[in-house]
C-alpha cells in the first residue's frame, strides 16, 4: 500500500488528531439512528433522554478498546478474531454484522432519498440510486487520504440537530429533571426502546470500523508501524486515540440527545407518538416547529447519510475481507483489493435494491437496531477478552480503568437485552 505522508508529529493540532474516532462517532448518528432516536423521543417523551448520558462513557470505553486493538496489532477486529478464536465464532459474528449493516444501508439510503424529496421534490427512489452510486464512486476511486477529510467534513452536518433544538420551544428545567431522574416504564415497549437506543448507539459496525481505520491510517503514513513492532510510537498514538474518541463519542451522544429532545418537545408534546422514519419525523416537525426546523432536520438526514453509508459498507467489507485474509483497505487500488471492494459494492447495491422490493427496510430498521444490540454483546465480550491477552496486545494490554468501563459497557448491553426478553409478552 502506498504511503502518503511522513510520520505524525508530536505537535499535532486538535483538528489533526481527530479522525477515526470523530468519523465513527458522527456515523453513529446516521439516518437510521435519527429515526430510532426520533421514535423513542416521540413515543416516550423526555423519559428516554437519560440513555444518551449513560451511553457516553460506555461508548468511549468500548471504542477506545477497539481502536487500540487496531493500532497495537496492525489488524482489524475480524482479523484478530480469526487468529485467536474458532472459525464458527468468527463466521457467525461476521454474517450477523453483514445482515444488520445491509439493512441499515437500505434504510439510510431510502431515508436520504425521502429527505431530498421533501426538500426539492422529485423521485425519492432515483435519489436513492444516486446516493448509492455516489458513495461507491467516492470510496473506490478517491484515494483514502483525500477521502478521509471528506468524511471528516461531513460530520458538520450533525450540527443541524444542535441548531434544531434552538428553534423549538424546550422547557429546559423539566428536561434537566427528567434526564437526571427519568420516568422509567417497566414494560416491553420501553425495554425494546432502550435496547434499540443502545443498539443504535453502541453498534458492532462502529467497533469494526474504528479499529480498521486505525490500521488504515497507520498504513497510509510513512514511518508508522503497529505498536507491537514500534512501541516508541505508543505514547503519541494512544494519546491521540483517546482525544479522538472522547471528542467523537461526545459529539455523537450530544447529537443523539438533541434529536430525542427535539422529538419529545415537539412530536410527543403534540400527541405524535408513532414515527417510523427520519423523513417522517422531519415532515411532522414542519407544522409543529416551523419551516426552518424542518429544513435543518431534513438537510441533516442527507448529510449524515453521506457519511454513514460508507462507514456501514466499509465496516462490512473490512470484516469479510479480514475473515478470508483478502487484501483490504480504502487506500488500495480497485484491482489490488478486489474482494474488499466487491463486498463494499454488494452491500451498498443490496441496500439500494431493498428500496425497490416489497420488503420494507424502514420497518426492519427498528429491529435492526435491536439485532445490533443483541449481537453487540458477544462481540464486546470477545473484544474485551482480546484486549487483555498478551499474545494479542503484547505490552499494551488495557489498564484497569479501560477494563472496568469496557466490561461495564458489555454488562449494560447484556442487561438491556435481558430486560427486553424478561418483559416480552407483558
Amino acid at each position: 500500500m502506498k504511503k502518503y505522508k511522513t510520520a505524525l508529529s508530536e505537535n499535532q493540532s486538535l483538528l489533526e488528531k481527530l479522525g477515526p474516532g470523530l468519523i465513527t462517532g458522527a456515523a453513529d448518528d446516521d439516518p437510521s439512528g435519527i429515526a430510532t432516536y426520533s421514535q423513542v423521543g416521540a413515543a416516550f417523551g423526555y423519559g428516554m433522554l437519560w440513555t444518551a448520558i449513560v451511553t457516553f462513557p460506555l461508548m468511549i470505553g468500548i471504542q477506545v478498546v477497539s481502536a487500540r486493538i487496531g493500532r497495537v496489532t496492525g489488524d482489524g477486529i475480524a482479523a484478530n478474531i480469526r487468529k485467536h478464536y474458532p472459525p464458527w465464532l468468527l463466521y457467525g459474528l461476521v454474517v450477523l454484522l453483514l445482515v444488520a449493516n445491509t439493512i441499515n444501508i437500505a434504510a439510510d439510503i431510502g431515508a436520504m432519498g425521502a429527505a431530498l424529496k421533501l426538500l426539492i421534490g422529485g423521485p425519492a427512489h432515483w435519489y436513492a440510486i444516486a446516493f448509492g452510486v455516489a458513495s461507491l464512486v467516492l470510496q473506490i476511486f478517491v484515494p483514502f487520504p483525500r477521502y478521509s477529510p471528506i468524511l471528516k467534513a461531513l460530520t458538520l452536518a450533525l450540527f443541524a440537530y444542535v441548531g434544531t433544538v434552538f428553534v423549538v420551544k424546550v422547557p429546559w428545567g423539566h428536561v434537566l429533571y427528567e434526564t437526571i431522574i427519568p420516568s422509567v416504564s417497566f414494560n416491553v415497549h420501553y425495554a425494546i426502546g432502550v435496547v434499540a437506543v443502545f443498539g443504535t448507539t453502541i453498534s458492532p459496525y462502529l467497533f469494526f470500523w474504528q479499529a480498521s481505520q486505525e490500521v488504515e491510517q497507520q498504513r497510509a503514513v510513512t514511518g508508522e508501524e503497529p505498536l507491537t513492532a514500534a512501541p516508541q510510537q505508543a505514547s503519541r498514538s494512544l494519546h491521540r486515540i483517546q482525544i479522538d474518541t472522547y471528542v467523537g463519542m461526545g459529539f455523537s451522544n450530544l447529537v443523539a440527545f438533541f434529536i430525542m429532545l427535539t422529538a419529545a418537545a415537539t412530536l410527543h408534546m403534540h400527541g405524535v407518538t408513532d414515527i417510523q422514519t427520519s423523513a417522517q419525523a422531519a415532515q411532522a416537525l414542519r407544522p409543529l416547529a416551523g419551516e426552518f426546523a424542518f429544513l435543518l432536520f431534513s438537510a441533516g438526514i442527507v448529510g449524515c447519510g453521506l457519511l454513514a453509508v460508507p462507514v456501514l459498507a466499509g465496516s462490512a467489507a473490512y470484516a469479510v475481507a479480514e475473515t478470508f485474509q483478502w487484501k483490504i483497505g480504502l487506500g488500495r487500488q480497485l484491482l489490488k483489493a478486489r474482494g474488499f471492494y466487491m463486498i463494499l459494492t454488494v452491500a451498498t447495491l443490496l441496500g439500494v435494491a431493498l428500496n425497490f422490493t416489497p420488503i420494507d427496510p424502514i420497518k426492519a430498521l427498528f429491529w435492526s437496531a435491536v439485532i445490533n444490540g443483541v449481537i453487540a454483546v458477544p462481540i464486546m465480550v470477545v473484544i474485551m477478552l482480546m484486549s487483555v491477552r498478551r499474545d494479542v496486545m503484547g505490552q499494551f494490554v488495557i489498564g484497569h480503568w479501560l477494563k472496568a468501563v469496557g466490561w461495564i459497557a458489555t454488562g449494560a448491553m447484556a442487561l438491556a437485552v435481558l430486560a427486553m426478553v424478561a418483559t416480552w409478552g407483558r
